[in-house]
């Protein structure tokens, strides 16, 4: 046994950037772990920054320095995302107020129904079924009118955090661009001169997450407008705000897109009821989805992330069980970073066949 465990460690942990690295990845997995909510800002800023980074380059090939590259690109993005509060927030805020308040109702109108529809067709469902529904949604509305309270009241602290996001991420995003080679070469001074397979994990990861983020913002914004033409064509309620669940449901594979469509189904049935524009409505939800899982996603991402799609749920799961949202966010950029691990550890070779010699 012993023998066997020696064997092990002399293939996989034969030399030093191995142990470094390994050191490395359980320090960032337990500072995540631990501090990941305090270093929000900060991850949250790196991401953008390494998103902004293409455009700051793009902007040096034609011939512009590094400082105007950085400027042009920081007030650009600043100016987009002032704009886009300016405007959409407050409408998307006042939908949401208004949509909370009707929530109960929704969940109210959808239980009479169910009685109704249950009474007429008491031969296919069972009473037993019918009350346990009927239950489940006077306490969901219950709950829901509770947590509505709730949150208004712990409204304050939150806001707080927002103030404290709104002045420090663009501080770090501008830092990260303006100083990012001198970053890099100070933390790259911390590893061995022989490193090779971080290297190689390196290019790996930025191939694939700067294609992975770059295409996840474009599908986002597609999916996004496209469900807001659709839903305003159709003159569904709540019509920004759905669009923009809709179009942050793909930062979250197959399970964004099956949590959103519960309220676009719960509002296009409390507004049409059981007429045809209810079920125009989510037959046109639905191609939407279709044509996002199977026309979009193909020709934006290709073979950027190749993932299993079993691997992604896993993924999703695992980490999103052990950070939160952010697990569930960062977790197709992780599972790609322990697929690009995996392909890049080094064995040795020598070692490995003098151990099968013994």
């Amino acid at each position: 046994m012993l023998k066997i465990v020696d064997g092990l460690i002399k293939r996989y942990f034969s030399n030093e950037e191995v142990v470094v690295f390994l050191l490395l990845l359980v320090t960032c997995m337990g500072v995540l772990a631990f501090w990941g909510g305090i270093l929000a800002p900060v991850l949250i800023a790196t991401v953008l920054a390494f998103l902004l980074q293409g455009l700051v380059e793009r902007l040096q090939s034609i011939g512009l320095g590094h400082t105007p590259s950085v400027l042009i690109v920081f007030l650009s993005f600043m100016t987009s995302c002032v704009v886009f509060i300016s405007v959409m927030v407050p409408i998307i805020w006042q939908q949401a107020d208004r949509f909370f308040k009707d929530a109960p109702r929704m969940l109210t109108d959808l239980r009479d129904f169910v009685q109704k529809f249950a009474e007429g067709h008491s031969e296919i469902v069972s009473q037993d079924a019918i009350d346990e529904v009927i239950n489940s949604l006077a306490n969901e509305s219950t709950n829901l009118g509770q947590w509505i309270v709730s949150f208004s009241l712990s409204s304050i602290p939150s806001l707080f955090s927002l103030v404290i996001y709104l002045v420090l991420v663009p501080l770090v995003i501008f830092f990260l661009l303006k100083d990012q080679r001198a970053i890099l070469t100070y933390l790259t001074s911390w590893l061995p001169k022989e490193r090779k397979m971080m290297q190689r994990i390196s290019h790996e990861m930025n191939e694939q997450i700067a294609n992975y983020i770059r295409g996840k913002c474009i599908e986002m914004i597609v999916v996004g407008l496209v469900t807001y033409v659709v839903f305003l064509f159709f003159g569904l309620r709540y019509a920004e705000l759905l669009a923009l669940l809709v179009g942050l449901s793909v930062l979250i594979p197959y399970i964004g897109a099956a949590a959103v469509t519960i309220p676009v189904v719960l509002v296009a049935f409390y507004q049409f009821g059981t007429q045809n524009e209810f079920l125009y409505v989510v037959i046109a939800y639905l191609i939407v989805q279709a044509l996002d899982g199977n026309v979009l996603v193909p020709l934006l991402f290709s073979e950027a992330v190749n993932l299993h799609p079993l691997a992604i749920i896993i993924a999703v799961l695992f980490f999103g069980g052990i950070w939160g949202f952010w697990g569930i966010f960062f977790a197709i950029p992780l599972a790609t970073l322990v697929k690009a691990i995996i392909n890049a550890w080094p064995e040795d070779k020598e070692i490995m066949e003098q151990s099968k010699a013994e």
